[in-house]
């Protein structure tokens, strides 16, 4: 194609438009990686013909709006082509030429890898992988919004690095198993990746491969637009979820770097653009985009103004006051017997779930152990034949589960759950990481919560978890010490729209705490509070969960002046005003204590260096709870030890 195909575009047939278009796109993603002396130049270049394929032609999204609650989602799972979405929603009105001139900035529109603050930007992504749980999530979220027969379809754009993750495969599994028939998934199969070509470490044959876990599967040329335009409608139309593999070449179209490794990671040299442009028919103008370009891509958006009513006229919109059906909640009856804080767990979400339709959500094949066989008894399975169920059998899928929780909390409409034990919470860290960067209401519910798991032994008993856990920046986490608290940090978990939380539940039965109920959800909402107030104690006493119980009877067997502070969520209590943490922290007194069934490293924030901190600084053992905190020397009497030793000296 010449220069002169530019000068003339209004002259060319639809075709070459449609194919100088994405040329000119393709001069966007060099000159912005170019300008950024950094980013993923290849990628773009192979995943661009499908994807302007797809959003001037197939696309359902407002023009004026790119919030718009009925539109179809698309998530970019190969998160470093971000600079060909970026040159898209630019084309769509959404971005300006600045934004992509400032690529990889600070505070800038358009960074290194996808996020939701970008107008038209559905998911964080660039973790591979994870791209494809969370579009799954909102697939999954569609189907159960919706009470019509018009789809709303959640796209994903995948390459050979996102089917290497085994987060994609473990969620694909699933959403074959649910039909979800409003996905659509383009492999953009470049087989090219950093270290080389796939063969070296693949030989999956993935259609195959998708087509057992129950995917509609079709093979095209990724660069052919006809082949595109067939296979999309036939995806539209099929009732199974859809993959779309698209043999495509990396670096399409570049001078000297097609198929090349070396165009993955790298800007394209200034003679690499240069000889680049004259091929594909473009200017040497940087950042070059006329307004004829921008129309011919937006040729369809005027039918899309009639489209966005007939949505908004078959989907209702529903609006929730959270606040007023809060206030409707009474707390559950937990009698007066001793309770392990997960059944109080699993008794509050069937208190909370009638009150609250849009909670969804199930475990990792634990309902019995996470407490939640009745919501799944009483809501029934999310499936193709009950896409109103409300539970979500998620099988044994930790990692999955997280990110599809991520995708249902950003399609919207719905309070996505999912539990495990504490200790698999390593499985699904990454989600949980997404969801804190994302800042999304989800509940990770954790059970199991500390060596007192007993007999399943040491990679069962988690040591290291909660800390662990308190170190995500965003992340709420709980870890209540009695039923009635159980309950108020679910309460406070519901509040909060701007922050994912996770809840440490246990398994060991725990008695109820002696005090006022209006003092544990005042406490609760502070994420800190007196438990046992001291004028001018001996010493100031930190703990949480379970190990509250084991706080009060060692002190009250030491003959001086403790003072215990509860702290169900250091989070929140981190968040107060100075007047009420100088309270908590009462750093009048020296002496200073921390207690928890955890490690120690941490919990200096409150005792600081010269504090005393007991807790448990190795793995557990295969033995009945009591058995293993006899061995490990985290008794009472053992602790009452340290303490006055401490005290004495």
């Amino acid at each position: 194609m010449s220069n002169n195909s530019i000068l003339q575009f209004k002259n060319l047939n639809d075709d070459e438009k449609d194919l100088l278009t994405v040329n000119v796109i393709k001069g966007l993603v060099m000159d912005g990686v170019s300008n950024a002396n950094s980013g993923h130049p290849g990628g773009p270049m192979s995943l661009a013909d499908f994807t302007y394929i797809l959003y001037s032609e197939f696309l359902t999204i407002d023009p004026t709006n790119p919030d718009w609650e009925n539109r179809d989602r698309v998530v970019l799972s190969v998160g470093h082509t971000c600079m060909l979405i970026y040159s898209i929603l630019y084309m769509c009105g959404y971005l300006k030429i600045e934004d992509l001139k400032d690529f990889r900035k600070l505070h800038s529109l358009t960074p290194g890898h996808p996020e939701i603050e970008t107008p038209g930007v559905d998911a964080n992504t660039g973790p591979l992988g994870q791209g494809v749980g969370m579009g799954i999530g909102m697939a999954l979220a569609e189907k159960a919004s919706s009470n019509s027969s018009v789809k709303r379809f959640t796209y994903i754009l995948a390459g050979d690095g996102d089917l290497q993750e085994p987060i994609a495969l473990g969620a694909s599994t699933l959403a074959g198993h649910w039909e979800l028939s409003n996905l659509i998934m383009f492999y953009d199969k470049n087989d090219i990746q950093i270290a080389g070509k796939t063969s070296r470490v693949d030989s999956t044959d993935y259609g195959k491969l998708y087509e057992a876990m129950g995917w509609d599967v079709q093979e095209i040329d990724g660069h052919n637009h006809s082949e595109i335009r067939s296979a999309l409608q036939s995806a539209k139309l099929n009732k199974k979820p859809s993959i779309i593999i698209g043999k495509t070449i990396i670096a399409k179209g570049s001078h000297s770097l097609e198929n090349s490794p070396k165009s993955h990671g790298a800007p394209f040299s200034e003679d690499e653009i240069k000889l680049t442009k004259e091929k594909l028919g473009l200017l040497q103008d940087s950042f070059f985009c006329n307004e004829e370009i921008i129309n011919h891509f937006q040729r369809k958006f005027v039918s899309l103004e009639s489209q966005v009513i007939e949505r908004d006229n078959e989907f209702e919109i529903k609006t929730k006051s959270p606040e007023q059906m809060l206030k409707s909640l009474s707390i559950p009856d937990f009698g007066n017997d001793v309770m392990a804080t997960r059944q109080a767990f699993g008794i509050s979400l069937d208190e909370f779930a009638t009150k609250f339709p849009h909670i969804i959500g199930g475990s990792a094949d634990l309902d019995g152990s996470n407490c939640t066989t009745n919501f799944a008894k009483t809501y029934d399975d999310f499936s193709a034949l009950n896409p109103k169920g409300r539970n979500i059998a998620f099988g044994v899928r930790e990692f999955p589960m997280g990110a599809i929780m991520n995708g249902i909390a950003l399609y919207g409409n719905h309070f996505p759950f999912g539990g495990t034990f504490l200790v698999f919470s390593d499985y699904v860290r990454s989600a949980i990481r997404l969801s804190a960067i994302q800042k999304l209401q989800v509940l990770y519910e954790f059970t199991h919560d500390s060596i007192f798991v007993g007999e399943d032994g040491p990679t069962h008993q988690p040591v290291e978890h909660a800390m662990s856990l308190r170190n995500i920046p965003n992340l709420l986490v709980f870890r209540p010490a009695d039923a009635r608290e159980t309950f108020y940090c679910f309460k406070s978990i519901m509040k909060n729209t701007e922050n994912p939380s996770a809840i440490l539940l246990t398994r060991q039965k725990l008695p109820k705490l002696n005090i006022d109920e209006n003092i544990i959800e005042e406490g609760v909402n502070k994420g800190g509070y007196i438990l046992k107030k001291e004028d001018n104690p001996d010493a100031v006493l930190f703990t949480t969960g379970s190990e509250v119980h084991l706080a009060l009877e060692v002190c009250n067997s030491i003959n001086k002046k403790i003072q215990i502070i509860n702290i169900p969520c250091w989070e929140l209590l981190e968040n107060q005003n100075e007047e009420y943490i100088s309270l908590i922290m009462n750093k009048s007194c020296n002496k200073r204590i921390s207690l928890e069934a955890g490690i120690t490293s941490g919990w200096q924030k409150f005792t600081g260096i010269d504090g005393l901190n007991i807790g448990i600084n190795e793995f557990g053992a295969s033995a009945p709870g009591k058995d293993v905190a006899l061995h490990l020397g985290f008794v009472r009497e053992k602790i009452i030890q340290k303490i006055e030793d401490y005290l004495d000296e």
